[in-house]
């Protein structure tokens, strides 16, 4: 059971899939570029737009200052527009990653009474809102998946007393389907659960089930400060994660509420993830530094990450010494005959279930590790100054020696099957390995305008396209230059405006909090390159939950992008600002709509391939880029 948690950015997998193409660039375009001045679309919005956000199910999300509307692609008029909430602050807004909800959390008189609500943003419906659904105040809402329920838990209105109460809707309907009462003052204290037909809610007085059927409390366990559980692999006992100042303390409980461990098993450090495999619980609890200096220093625990193997049956560590990490774990996966894990600060080791090493030896790499994945000969790893492809068997190179080059400024890479061979681009040059024998050369050299680095690496039919903020370069597949286009950037304060949106798009991972990734992990090591696969399996979660708005964003992650064959550049044009669209493979300029406004906001839709402008304060432009 995976349970996604409300974020108000972003997620890692929303931005392989939605790009935001922020380029500024100054420059003379084709004399054949098509001027498109007229929108497509227009959107009159009853309020001040103050800040537009394009939702993984590809509607615009707009937050104005009576409340919240919405647009879809390619469609004539709002999908909504709530005009009761007043104005919505962006911090009380969370985009559900990978869902078409949205919530909006909104304090009442004093900052006490908590205002929550849920919309599907395709639907255009408002599922759940504190005050239809007899709510006086309520916390931020728990979404569970794959069984699309809400789990709010908060106080009831003074018709029923203000009672302290737990609710559960059907997220398909917006139907209520059970209310629990609880008793006294008690309220949650951790993320609710559903395991095995009851609900598991962590409190102040302990962790309780209650019945989904009866609605009668099954049992409770005197266990505070509970952050969330993870169901055991029988689906009906479970692992609760207790925290106790900076570290955490793991307990068992059975599906009859007994608890298995005692006083439970400690851990140094926060629980960042946990694993349940077939020979036990993997987890990794990460230790922060303490700040301290001196002899105080000495006595803190260093500051990394802690790896454990705990038996599911009893707690005991079945290890009997913990593999040396020196460093925090960036990378951990779950294998057949083990666990397999890269160090931020540099290094891979893998480590048997039973404790013993498989490596011959600890790998030795460069810090920051970009890339760990299978290959057809083995692992192939890539960081910031080496790479290397090893066997998983024993963590020896495959190649003579390990690829080492200078410290990269930026690193992007890519599999070149035609050619059997890795491109490495480390900013000022492209590396070529060869996959059979690991023969190292430079296939190209290069120096992008205003001290760019290229961010993306693309093989296209006609050669390799290395692309930035303002430098488009293509590659023939010999290492020769096809064409550098290169676009100087209008001005610092067009970049402000557009930089600040791109820093918040990218701050989508760090939103995560350690029981949303320790309870959605499922620690798998992908093959290199891989990112049509991981497409499509989005695409087959979202169709796997049957409601019409899943459905549709199936449908949406399915297509092929809009805009695969071009980018779209911000640039400041004769008659004003305005985004060109450019050809990826001939890096023509190909069609201009001109915005003309130094200071433009606006986002571009990759999938449905549309341009959304703010014209004014009120009003929004749509282009269609396909045209």
């Amino acid at each position: 059971m995976q349970i996604c948690e409300a974020i108000n950015v972003k997620q890692k997998s929303t931005m392989r899939n939605l790009k935001l193409f922020v380029f500024l660039l100054a420059g003379t375009l084709m004399l054949n570029a098509q001027k498109a001045e007229t929108a497509n679309f227009s959107y009159n919005i009853e309020g001040k737009v103050e800040k537009m956000t394009l939702t993984t199910s590809g509607v615009m999300l707009i937050m104005h200052g009576k409340g919240l509307a919405g647009v879809k692609p390619g469609q004539d008029g709002l999908v909504f527009n709530f005009d009761d909430y007043g104005k919505v602050k962006e911090e009380e807004v969370f985009i559900v990653p990978n869902t078409p909800y949205v919530m909006v959390g909104q304090a009442g008189f004093g900052g006490i009474a908590a205002k929550q609500s849920v919309i599907d943003v395709v639907s255009g419906k408002r599922l759940f809102d504190t005050k239809a659904n007899g709510w006086k105040a309520a916390g931020r809402p728990t979404l569970i998946m794959p069984e699309n329920k809400l789990i709010v838990s908060g106080q009831r209105t003074a018709k029923e007393k203000y009672t302290q109460a737990v609710g559960i809707y059907d997220m398909s309907t917006g139907n209520e389907v059970k209310l629990f009462k609880l008793k006294g003052t008690n309220s949650l204290t951790g993320r609710p659960s559903i395991i095995d037909g009851g609900v598991i809610l962590p409190t102040f007085k302990g962790v309780y089930r209650i019945d989904m059927n009866t609605g009668s409390e099954s049992w409770v366990v005197d266990l505070k400060n509970v952050a969330y559980v993870i169901p055991d692999n029988d689906g009906k006992s479970m692992f609760a994660v207790q925290g106790k100042g900076n570290n955490h303390v793991i307990h068992k409980i059975s599906a009859s509420g007994a608890q298995m461990w005692g006083e439970g098993k400690k851990l140094k450090g926060v629980v960042s993830n946990f694993e349940v495999t077939p020979k036990g619980l993997a987890i990794v609890s990460d230790v922060a530094d303490t700040g301290k200096k001196g002899l105080a220093k000495l006595a803190a625990a260093k500051a990394q990450s802690n790896i454990s193997f705990l038996s599911a049956s009893t707690g005991e560590d079945l290890w009997e010494s913990a593999p040396k990490t020196k460093g925090y774990v960036q990378h951990f996966y779950i294998m057949d005959d083990g666990i397999l894990f890269g160090i931020g600060e540099g290094g891979i080791n893998k480590i048997s279930y039973e404790g013993q090493p498989l490596f011959k030896k600890p790998l030795k790499t460069g810090e920051n590790i970009h890339t760990m994945a299978l290959t057809k000969q083995g692992m192939i790893y890539i960081t910031d100054s080496d790479a290397n492809i090893v066997n998983l068997d024993t963590g020896e190179s495959i190649w003579n020696k390990p690829i080492k080059y200078k410290r990269a400024k930026a690193v992007t890479s890519v599999y070149d099957e035609a050619h059997s061979r890795y491109l490495i681009s480390t900013g000022e040059e492209m590396i070529a390995i060869d996959e059979n024998n690991g023969d190292i050369s430079t296939l190209a050299t290069y120096d992008f305008d205003e001290k760019e680095n290229p961010t993306s690496l693309e093989i296209r039919d006609g050669g390799l396209l290395l692309s930035s903020d303002q430098n488009m370069m293509m590659l023939d597949f010999d290492g020769s230059e096809k064409f550098h286009e290169y676009f100087r950037s209008p001005g610092k304060s067009a970049f402000a405006v557009v930089a600040l949106s791109a820093l918040a798009l990218a701050s989508t991972a760090a939103m995560a909090d350690a029981s949303f990734q320790a309870g959605a992990n499922r620690n798998y090591l992908g093959q290199y390159n891989q990112y049509g696969a991981q497409k499509q399996r989005e695409a087959d979660a979202f169709a796997a939950i049957a409601t019409a708005s899943f459905n549709e964003m199936a449908k949406r992650f399915n297509a092929t992008a809009a805009t695969e064959n071009a980018q779209f550049i911000l640039t400041k044009l004769d008659d004003g600002v305005g985004l060109v669209k450019v050809n990826k493979d001939s890096g023509i300029a190909e069609k201009e709509i001109i915005l003309k406004d130094k200071k433009p906001t606006y986002e571009v839709d990759e999938l449905g391939g549309y341009l959304y402008y703010l014209a004014n304060n009120s009003t929004i432009y749509a282009y269609d880029l396909k045209k």
